[in-house]
């Protein structure tokens, strides 16, 4: 009879709740496998199958849990045997692993009672000007919007009278108009935003075969290209090169985690040197 055999017959014992008499006779009757001297009991294989699981996948589930149970105590046995004593003494490097968790668990109740997570727009300019060197781009970046068009209907005056909408400066004028053109001529468009994406970005939305990124930013405002379905009407609103200096607006969320972390290790320094403090006054150390 195979180990996998068996372990199925335990795991149906086990599911079925029904009691295992091999097992009882051996005065282990919550045990369902053994290896040396230790044992894996039904109790410790609560949670190891989700509720709802079919039945052979609970089976399954369970003896693959036991055999790795199993397999590591094989291999756990086998290291105590070719190990010396010396080799098998981990006292020290648990007891530093125990005094950096009750550290962090401790410096993180800290933070979260009394870290500050508000932070102002004034601060982040502030770290911003300060700071503007250390934030250049790593690629071209572009603002822009386009008008998707379908094939044949680019002559249409409803497509001229959208253009010219794009075209005009009076945003707040022409927004609702512009959509109500668009959805009722299942159009598509990109409203002018002040939102940087990448060039790589742009080409996703739009199907530009460009070689020279830099030229085609330099030289082109507005392009028209298309596809085998639509014609897109392309606006370049802006545009950053890469190694510039990246706009506040692509790295204001960095700065204000930057200015959080840094509240962290203020407030876990101040922490430490209150505590150092209390206990030179108190007399609670001293170097021997």
């Amino acid at each position: 009879m195979s180990v996998a055999f068996r372990i199925g017959c335990l795991m149906f014992c086990l599911i079925s709740l029904s009691g295992c008499k091999w097992l009882e006779a051996r005065g282990k009757k919550d045990a369902v496998a053994r290896a040396y001297d230790n044992y894996l009991y039904r109790s410790d294989l609560r949670g190891i199958v989700p509720p709802g699981l079919p039945a052979g996948d609970s089976i399954d589930a369970a003896r693959q849990y036991i055999e790795n149970w199993i397999r590591q105590q094989v291999i756990l046995k086998h290291a105590e045997r070719n190990l010396d004593k010396d080799a098998q003494d981990f006292s020290d490097q648990l007891e530093a692993y125990r005094n950096s968790l009750l550290i962090y668990a401790y410096e993180s109740e800290l933070i979260r009672q009394k870290l500050d997570t508000v932070v102002t727009e004034a601060e982040i300019e502030e770290y911003y000007n300060e700071n503007a060197a250390n934030f250049q781009l790593r690629e071209n970046i572009v603002k822009f919007k386009y008008l998707k068009v379908p094939l044949g209907m680019s002559e249409k005056p409803f497509v001229t009278k959208a253009l010219k909408l794009m075209n005009s400066t009076q945003h707040q004028d022409i927004e609702n108009e512009l959509e109500s053109i668009t959805q009722k001529w299942m159009l598509s468009y990109r409203p002018d935003d002040d939102n940087w994406v990448s060039f790589k970005m742009l080409t996703a939305e739009v199907p530009l075969d460009v070689y020279n990124e830099e030229d085609f930013l330099n030289n082109f405002k507005h392009v028209e290209v298309k596809d085998s379905v639509y014609l897109y009407h392309l606006f370049l609103i802006d545009y950053k090169m890469k190694e510039s200096t990246s706009p506040l607006s692509m790295e204001r969320d960095n700065i204000r985690n930057i200015i959080i972390n840094r509240r962290k290790l203020e407030l876990i320094k101040r922490m430490q040197e209150e505590v150092f403090k209390e206990a030179l006054i108190k007399k609670d150390y001293e170097i021997l």
